[in-house]
């Protein structure tokens, strides 16, 4: 089993692998409740009962629900990320990081890796990255730390150096991709097929213009 990622949100951080393994088992509960009951109804007890662990384990590591939301939040960001990499190297493996510039590839992982958690990642249509905390509030802050993170990690599949242009340039692309992919998911709960389509679409020419 892989550790659970610091997440800033702990109030103590798992050392032991048994810990490690008690908090894995309490953010699982967590985002199974989040698509049965949604967030007004979640509750540590519940939570503790779900993970089979005494409701103590849940405060050893949060004071509340939102901290556990905020926790799931960081998980699901490495995870995706996790994802995006080895989707990438998959392709290196195929010999397709040679497209046009690379960024193609690279876009499409980030956008396709997305949606697939959208779809299928528990609690992740309610918490994202952190958007939706509390539930149903915008904020801009996650996509700042989703886009570092994909141009720390794409940088060298695009040849670029991940400086503030290139960081820009992500954040413009997360911030349109995140509006656009939540109005696929209003209109359709699977995600409206046209919308990604444009979305897609728009996300690759703004692209071309600034790395090509």
């Amino acid at each position: 089993m892989k550790p659970v990622p610091h997440a800033t949100s702990l109030r103590r951080a798992p050392v032991q692998r048994r810990s490690a393994e008690r908090l894995t088992r309490i953010l699982d509960a967590c985002a199974d409740l989040l698509d049965e009951v949604g967030y007004d109804a979640l509750s540590t007890r519940a939570v503790a009962l779900r993970a089979g662990v005494p409701i103590g384990s849940v405060y050893r590591f949060f004071g509340n629900k939102r901290a556990m939301a905020d926790a799931l939040a960081e998980r699901n960001l490495e995870r995706y990320t996790e994802r995006v990499a080895r989707r990438l190297a998959d392709a290196g493996d195929e010999g397709d990081e040679g497209d046009e510039g690379g960024w193609r590839t690279a876009m499409d992982a980030v956008l396709d890796e997305y949606l697939d958690m959208k779809r299928t990642a528990p609690g992740f249509s309610l918490v994202d990255f952190g958007n939706q905390i509390p539930v149903g509030a915008r904020r801009a802050e996650p996509n700042h730390r989703v886009a570092d993170r994909l141009s720390d990690l794409l940088s060298a599949h695009l040849g670029r150096e991940p400086d503030e242009d290139l960081r820009r340039v992500f954040l413009v692309a997360v911030e349109t991709a995140d509006t656009l992919v939540h109005l696929a998911f209003r209109v359709d709960p699977g995600g409206d097929e046209g919308i990604i389509a444009e979305t897609r679409a728009l996300l690759r020419a703004y692209l071309e213009r600034v790395l090509d």
